[in-house]
């Protein structure tokens, strides 16, 4: 009698995330790109507080962002999920306050006209060895999928954010499709780290690199099927999950890049996406993803059990080798602010060009399907990914316009500026931050971007703790939202004291 009421409450908990249509594309862009105003506005504070940034404690920075980078996202995915615009609005009019008393106590041009200021502004270089928006990009999505993934099983999250079940578009879609794609602009290829050596070389240290995947896709398999944990079985299928998505992309794309060159990687991902559409189209594929290959929905052999983890790696392939692409072309190395800010508005054009696309396709050909990972799936990926990195960076090149009216104004994970020879040499001195040494930066955003995979496997590993010990299905919205924080922020300052001991769990 025990077994049987713990096995209904597994059926109930697995119904309540099946069978869900999604929502909007313009409702989850909408979600995804509201991080990026909170990034803004936190660096803004930050720069107005100054004697916050001097502290000697790890606490206040963490609590800063804490409150302006993971609450946002809760909140956007819970209580707030039908007032999005009026936490866009708050945000702007809280970040425009802030940038007019910047502006109004600026120590830099205090008696130079904006124009002027303007001009000089554009001349500036900046000195980074990283892109603070793609650090701010992965973090976004780590923290949306961190979220999601457990608040899912609460009433408090609106059921059209779920994963659809074949076709639509849910906030939850997002997740792997964005890691995907955040992962794929750092890349070993992009970063250009396997720089020496043959290409037989690069392949065995790509075949090396995934052995970590491997451990973690079998260990999750092993504990799922060992607990009788709730699966949705048409998100993978039966013994496969997003790790052995990523291995699998891992080594198609590494090969890829051995025979391609980087520069021609958009072409290679348009090629798979519309290949794979035509085949959907023409061949029995897809009532093979949908059914099986007898048509019954058999379960029956390795691909019938998995065949939806199995065929739609193909449309992961591609958004990685946009992802690609996309990295590739941000990391070019840039001299002035102004070649910045046409890199940004490129990339939104794109974004936008990919949205029209969007909507042509899924009227006239199939809408999105996460299930098969078709082509409007793909497009928009790709386009959602794009309009946040454009976000991100427009949002760093006012936060460093605002860095420029400050002297000695330091952000974590922003852009470091230095002054263009062309320009006054008198100011150049106030615009490099001081070296910071050996001491790790108090920034969570560093914190969990450094340690990705391992706060993923952490969230997974509390989400499937409390699924264990809280019945998530009758709880209150107030009880619901409290142990989402709660979990949140337990997860986060585990990475954050990760990094103040400058750990990076990695072993490949």
């Amino acid at each position: 009698m025990r077994k049987k009421k713990k096995m209904s409450q597994k059926q109930m908990k697995e119904a309540f995330v099946s069978n869900h249509n999604g929502t909007s594309v313009l409702e989850v862009t909408e979600g995804l790109c509201l991080p990026a105003l909170c990034i803004l506005g936190r660096g803004l504070l930050i720069i107005l507080s100054q004697h916050l940034r001097s502290s000697h404690t790890w606490r206040t920075p963490f609590f800063i962002d804490f409150a302006f980078i993971i609450v946002p996202v809760v909140t956007t995915l819970t209580i707030f999920s039908s007032f999005v615009l009026l936490e866009y609005l708050a945000v702007i009019i809280f970040g425009a306050g802030l940038f007019y008393q910047i502006y109004c106590r600026r120590t830099c041009y205090a008696r130079m006209p904006i124009k002027k200021i303007h001009e000089k502004f554009l001349k500036v270089s900046l000195e980074s060895e990283h892109i603070p928006a793609i650090s701010c990009f992965r973090v976004i999505n780590s923290a949306f999928t961190a979220v999601a993934i457990l608040a899912v099983d609460f009433p408090l999250f609106p059921r059209r954010f779920a994963k659809t079940e074949l076709y639509g578009t849910g906030a939850m879609d997002f997740g792997v499709g964005g890691f995907v794609f955040g992962t794929a602009m750092v890349c070993p290829e992009v970063r250009r780290k396997y720089t020496k050596g043959s290409r037989f070389y690069y392949l065995i240290r790509s075949l090396y690199s995934v052995w970590p995947l491997v451990f973690l896709g079998m260990g999750r398999l092993v504990i799922i099927k060992s607990i009788d944990y709730q699966e949705h079985l048409t998100e993978y299928g039966v013994h496969w999950n997003f790790f052995f998505t990523l291995i699998f992309v891992k080594l198609i794309t590494s090969l890829l890049l051995i025979i391609f060159p980087l520069n021609k990687s958009w072409i290679v991902a348009v090629s798979i996406t519309v290949l794979y559409q035509l085949a959907l189209d023409f061949t029995p594929l897809k009532r093979l993803i949908l059914y099986g290959t007898d048509g019954s929905g058999t379960r029956v052999g390795l691909l019938n059990a998995n065949r939806e983890g199995i065929i739609s790696t193909l449309g992961y392939v591609a958004i990685h080798m946009a992802g690609v692409q996309t990295g590739s072309y941000v990391l070019k190395k840039r001299s002035h602010i102004k070649d910045w800010i046409k890199a940004a508005y490129l990339i939104l054009l794109t974004a936008i060009v990919l949205f029209i696309f969007l909507y042509i396709i899924q009227v006239n050909v199939e809408v999105a399907s996460r299930r098969m990972a078709n082509l409007a799936f793909c497009i928009w990926i790709v386009a959602s990914c794009l309009i946040l990195l454009s976000s991100l960076l427009l949002g760093d090149i006012i936060l460093s316009f605002a860095k420029f009216l400050v002297k000695g104004a330091a952000v974590p994970c922003s852009w470091k500026l230095t002054q263009s020879p062309a320009t006054d040499k008198k100011h150049s001195e106030s615009l490099v931050s001081e070296p910071e040494g050996k001491k790790p930066t108090l920034c969570l955003i560093t914190a969990i971007n450094r340690n990705q995979l391992i706060f993923f496997l952490l969230s997974n590993v509390t989400t499937g703790l409390i699924n264990l010990s809280v019945d998530t299905l009758h709880s209150s919205n107030l009880w619901a939202f409290f142990v989402l924080n709660l979990y949140m922020f337990t997860n986060c300052l585990i990475m954050y004291v990760l990094h103040l001991q400058d750990k990076t769990i990695k072993y490949w």
